[in-house]
């Protein structure tokens, strides 16, 4: 038959076995770890029988042991050991455990909570992550010792292990939460000094107009509509807008719309339900979900076809939609820049794009001016690109008055990304860093070709192309829209697949141009 100790030893077991199960549950369910640490210490009080908890935490500047939080009724006042300065105060020095059967037999215990019973027996174990000492876990059996005092000590011991495992993951989650702040504000310093309207380069009067244009929409949720040869810059001024609006701490979703067929760009703007078609195995937001209480930015919105412009208005008037393959109707908040390069007006007039999404659009038009048109501008910008390309490989790059001359006699039908490729291709081809006229190279076929006769400003379906020439420069600022299609499928012997190639295009833009503007397909 069993002893009355060993049972009684068995029984201790069980309940703490008991109480260890629910201290590590509630260590491992969330982060809050003060309110953590309360529950532990109502555990070890309600379940284990094992009263006036206190969590002493071991402070970094000082050193001191300062009482953080304590189960009992008194609250916890502004209580402190030095090293060496009573029991707490040693551990701080020799971090290990303290156990004695009786407080008052134990002359260095200071008391000084006042919440300890003398005829009581008390225990204390170090808090520890990894090999530093975090804190002290302290305790006081609700009876007089009764020979299992070590047992208990045992129990503490892996509570504070527990609690030391806790507070480590606690300390790396705070650590990396507050790095990722930080970074979060310098990014947010970096955008906004990057896309501050201060910062922006262009002394222009032209370019002067579209900055205070631009500062004075940023600050309201008016729709904006930036128009611009390619190249010139509209995402840039959309940018401007959006890190300089109320908006800027949200985000800003962009989407080229030209970029995906009709089918596609549906579903990446709405976003589609779980088998809403093939491959459609899970739910996805679409770019108007993802730009919730932000921005949306849909560049080449001239592009879109007539079908698809209706459904765009809806969300433009109303702010509502429906997945794909959804009846749920969605409510979002969205602040709209759109940007073209193509004349709007005009594709109203010949039923390409829709009059009242033209108007719901058209709140606020920015229009940007092409490179060729404040030619003044140019010896900044290069500075700028210049210093860009500069950072990325590493070295100073000067530009000579010569090749500053150069670069402003030039027409720059790409406008400014023309004109960065310009440099990027001269800073490659320089060995030294200095960029003399000498590397300042166009294509050949453009430096050759003698100035054009103005062509007449009536609309191309008028004024059509009976002859074009196959040898033509497709990038020719000369040329309407009309011939450079005509041109490009010339080169490509009128196969629409290769003709987009040449032109940057995809197939669907490109068929859907020679549709617009009324081109006759050969057959071969």
């Amino acid at each position: 038959m069993p002893s009355s100790g060993f049972c009684r030893t068995h029984e201790l077991n069980i309940l703490l076995l008991a109480a260890l199960y629910a201290v590590s549950r509630v260590l491992s369910r969330s982060l809050a770890f003060n309110e953590s640490l309360r529950d532990v210490l109502r555990i070890l009080h309600d379940e284990a029988g094992l009263t006036c908890g206190m969590i002493g935490i071991v402070d970094p500047n000082s050193g001191n042991l300062t009482a953080h939080l304590l189960h009992h009724p008194s609250p916890v006042s502004n209580v402190q050991y030095e090293p060496g300065e009573g029991v707490l105060g040693l551990m701080l020095e020799k971090p290990r455990t303290m156990m004695f059967s009786r407080v008052a037999d134990e002359p260095r215990f200071l008391n000084r909570l006042d919440i300890y019973q003398p005829e009581l027996p008390f225990i204390a174990v170090p808090i520890k992550s990894g090999s530093n000492l975090q804190g002290v876990l302290a305790v006081q059996p609700g009876t007089p010792d009764d020979g299992l005092l070590e047992e208990r000590a045992q129990f503490v011991e892996m509570v504070a292990n527990l609690i030391g495992q806790s507070l480590r993951l606690s300390l790396e989650v705070e650590q990396e939460k507050s790095t990722l702040l930080e970074e979060r504000d310098l990014l947010r310093r970096t955008v906004r000094h990057q896309f501050g309207f201060d910062s922006m380069v262009g002394r222009s009067a032209t370019m002067r107009r579209v900055f205070d244009q631009a500062r004075l929409v940023a600050k309201w949720n008016t729709t904006v509509l930036i128009r611009g040869e390619t190249g010139t810059g509209k995402e840039l001024i959309a940018n401007a807008i959006h890190y300089n609006s109320p908006r800027a701490r949200s985000a800003m979703i962009k989407l080229n719309c030209a970029a995906l067929p009709e089918n596609l760009l549906e579903s990446e703007l709405f976003g589609h339900e779980r088998g809403a078609f093939t491959g459609a195995v899970e739910a996805r937001k679409g770019r108007f979900e993802q730009a919730h209480g932000g921005t949306l930015f849909l560049d080449e919105i001239g592009d879109v076809s007539p079908p698809f412009q209706a459904k765009l208005l809806r969300v433009l008037q109303e702010g509502e939609f429906e997945r794909v393959g959804g009846s749920r109707t969605i409510k979002v908040d969205v602040r709209f820049i759109a940007a073209t390069h193509r004349d709007l007006e005009t594709a109203v007039d010949m039923g390409d794009f829709r009059e009242d999404l033209f108007y719901r659009l058209n709140v606020m038009p920015i229009f940007l001016p092409p490179l060729r048109e404040r030619i003044e501008d140019i010896p900044e910008i290069a500075r700028h690109l210049l210093g860009k390309i500069g950072n990325d490989q590493k070295r100073k790059l000067n530009l000579s008055d010569m090749a500053q001359r150069r670069l402003a006699a030039h027409p720059w039908p790409g406008n400014v990304r023309e004109l960065e490729n310009c440099l990027e291709r001269a800073a490659v081809l320089s060995e030294d860093g200095q960029i003399d006229v000498d590397l300042i190279r166009f294509p050949s076929a453009r430096e050759r070709r003698a100035p054009q006769a103005q062509r007449s400003a009536a609309p191309a379906a008028l004024n059509p192309v009976s002859s074009p020439n196959p040898e033509a420069d497709i990038d020719d600022p000369n040329l309407s829209e009309k011939e450079r299609v005509i041109t490009a499928l010339e080169q490509a012997g009128w196969v629409q697949a290769k003709a987009a190639r040449i032109l940057g295009m995809t197939p669907r833009q490109i068929a859907y141009r020679i549709q617009t503007l009324n081109i006759e397909v050969k057959q071969f």
